[in-house]
């Protein structure tokens, strides 16, 4: 960011991974993923209304807010660090309902515009509510720095809450005010984790302290700053005194006022703590990438687990109905009875073994004086529908268990009528099969339309070879028990030897082949309608297969458009520690050391080397 270039560079980047997470789809409830969701969610709002604005324009006045736990004090601070009552400080709970900018006059340009905070829609006044930023033009504010009061992160209203843990990502300068009482409250430890990892310019502000209490209280306070890796924060003690017209006694402010117009009114001092501060800020950004990549990932790839379920259950019931329709398991029960009918048990048979010529007479002579064909054919399709009926329901009932038994499926199907086929399953199979049927009476048609074997043919009949061929579909005897092999086996190659006597062997394997392979088709088609049922709340989800792939790339690009040599200040004040008290005499930031920059090179080019 040493240049302009470097600037806009670096916003482009930022911008690009900032789509690339706003687009993050994390719909599946799988372990983890509402934190996740929450994470995408809060770094968005951190790149909208913090990381990419500024970066954008370094120049822009100083954003210093000012939060912490319900009844700190921190209206009062903001108050009395100007000497007027430009915020609404009181007992009532909660004070701060919505966010107050106080600034320089000349610099209202800076936050009239969504520059900052953009989806907070800008008031005047004294009567705002909710979400709204009211913004206090006041001539005691310093030129180039704004302090913002923001709502308790403790209250006890969620959104009051989530909008000061919001506006505190968009600051600068954390200006923290907590109480002798409450410093070690285990919320505000909480967001100053967030303020650690991003390593922002944090000034600590330890209120309403009794005097007696200072020492030991403030010592106790910078302890536990450094436990939790704000070792560089700036501690502040504001005594216990009654207030005046609302307001702190000057002294009792007087070393956070000169500290803050310091860095406000020295460029080097400012300039590095808005450095620091952005430079954390992208670091935390890209340490979260991956593991939101990861998270993306992962519902992909539970997709695609879930979807592999689905396609193994019917997958299964496809293969079953393949093979149940050409092992002998369909030349049972009604079919069997009603093809005997048909063909008789005796004559024909022995005339199997006569010469062709002479079987062929006494089979025609035979099958005009018996039944009509269409009982065999309706016998075939109602063994065909409950054979695809009983397929559908066991892959449902599959797919179903397998869902409910995995949390993020149990959530797909809950409320839905999954575990069986579909209500109008048995109507589109009945349609397939009578469309299949008629298709094979077709294919009768048009083999016995060739000029050798129309008399053939018409003498059969083309209703009578339609039957004849279904039969011989399902003529392998590999799913019969042994008392069915004799009498089904034999009518199926009776079936075989008619055709043949018709048709000639070529022709009957191609005809069997192709309405067996036509059938396979249908009811195929048919389990995927049923599977789709599935899978179409997959589809739903709108889950793009390289969401991961994209953020890293997106935050690869950001760690290239950081450049080589930032300067990260600011060190700690003068030589009374890090953690500059009141009486502690606490100064302006210092520039980064060399090391401290030779070192930050080297991570920035060892985490993000391509």
């Amino acid at each position: 960011m040493s240049t302009e270039q470097d600037g806009e560079r670096l916003a482009a980047a930022l911008v690009g991974l900032r789509s690339a997470v706003a687009t993050l789809r994390l719909p599946l409830g799988l372990p983890g993923a509402d934190a996740d969701r929450r994470a995408a969610a809060a770094l968005v709002d951190h790149l909208d209304d913090y990381l990419v604005p500024r970066v954008r324009q370094m120049g822009a006045p100083l954003l210093a807010v000012v939060g912490g736990s319900t009844g700190a004090g921190k209206s009062t601070l903001v108050n009395s660090l100007l000497g007027a009552r430009v915020t609404a400080a009181g007992v009532l709970r909660p004070t701060t309902r919505s966010p107050v900018l106080v600034h320089h006059p000349d610099d209202t340009a800076w936050f009239t515009t969504d520059r900052v905070l953009p989806r907070l829609p800008r008031v005047t006044g004294t009567d705002a509510e909710g979400r709204a930023l009211r913004l206090v033009p006041h001539p005691q504010v310093p030129r180039g720095l704004a302090l913002l009061d923001a709502p308790d992160i403790d209250s006890v209203v969620v959104e009051n809450r989530e909008l000061g843990e919001e506006l505190l990502g968009a600051a600068d300068l954390w200006v923290f005010v907590t109480t002798a009482a409450r410093y070690a409250d285990a919320v505000p430890w909480d967001l100053l984790g967030a303020a650690a990892r991003r390593r922002a310019a944090v000034a600590m502000v330890l209120n309403r302290v009794a005097p007696e209490a200072t020492d030991a209280v403030a010592g106790h306070l910078g302890a536990m700053l450094t436990e939790h890796g704000l070792a560089e924060a700036h501690l502040f003690t504001v005594p216990e005194a009654t207030l005046h017209d609302g307001l702190l006694p000057t002294v009792a402010v007087a070393d956070l006022s000169t500290w803050l117009r310091g860095v406000a009114g020295d460029v080097v001092a400012r300039d590095a703590l808005v450095r620091r501060t952005v430079r954390g800020a992208v670091e935390d950004v890209l340490a979260q990438a991956p593991g939101l990549a990861s998270a993306a990932d992962a519902q992909v790839a539970h997709v695609e687990r879930l979807r592999s379920v689905v396609a193994t259950a019917y997958d299964g019931a496809a293969r079953s109905l393949e093979a149940a329709t050409s092992d002998g398991t369909m030349l049972r029960g009604e079919v069997l009875a009603r093809w005997q009918e048909f063909v008789g048990t005796g004559e024909l048979l022995r005339a199997i073994e006569a010469k062709v010529s002479t079987w062929r007479d006494r089979a025609s002579a035979f099958l005009h004086g018996r039944p009509a064909p269409e009982p065999v054919a309706a016998a075939i399709g109602h063994g065909l529908v409950d054979l695809v009926q009983d397929a559908a329901d066991g892959a449902a009932d599959h797919a179903y268990a397998s869902w409910r038994a995995d949390p993020a499926g149990a959530a797909l199907v809950d409320g839905l009528r999954l575990s069986r086929s579909a209500v109008d399953l048995r109507e589109r199979v009945t349609a397939e099969i009578r469309e299949w049927q008629s298709g094979v009476l077709d294919l009768v048609s048009t083999e016995g339309a060739g000029r050798r074997t129309t008399a053939r043919a018409l003498s059969f009949g083309v209703n009578g070879l339609g039957a004849a061929l279904m039969v011989a579909i399902f003529a392998s005897t590999g799913g019969l028990t042994t008392a069915e092999v004799g009498v089904a086996g034999g009518t199926a190659v009776l079936a075989q030897r008619l055709l043949e006597a018709v048709f000639g062997d070529d022709a009957v394997r191609r005809l069997t082949r192709t309405a067996h392979d036509d059938l396979v088709r249908r009811m195929r088609r048919l389990l995927a309608e049923e599977a789709a049922r599935f899978t179409t709340g997959l589809d739903a989800l709108d889950l793009s297969v390289r969401g991961g792939e994209q953020v890293r790339a997106a935050a690869h690009a950001v760690g290239l458009a950081v450049p080589d040599a930032p300067v990260v200040g600011p060190a700690g004040p003068g030589t009374g520690g890090p953690h500059a008290t009141a009486g502690a005499g606490a100064q302006a930031p210092d520039r980064t050391t060399p090391d401290e920059v030779g070192g930050l090179r080297g991570w920035w080019q060892r985490l993000w080397r391509p």
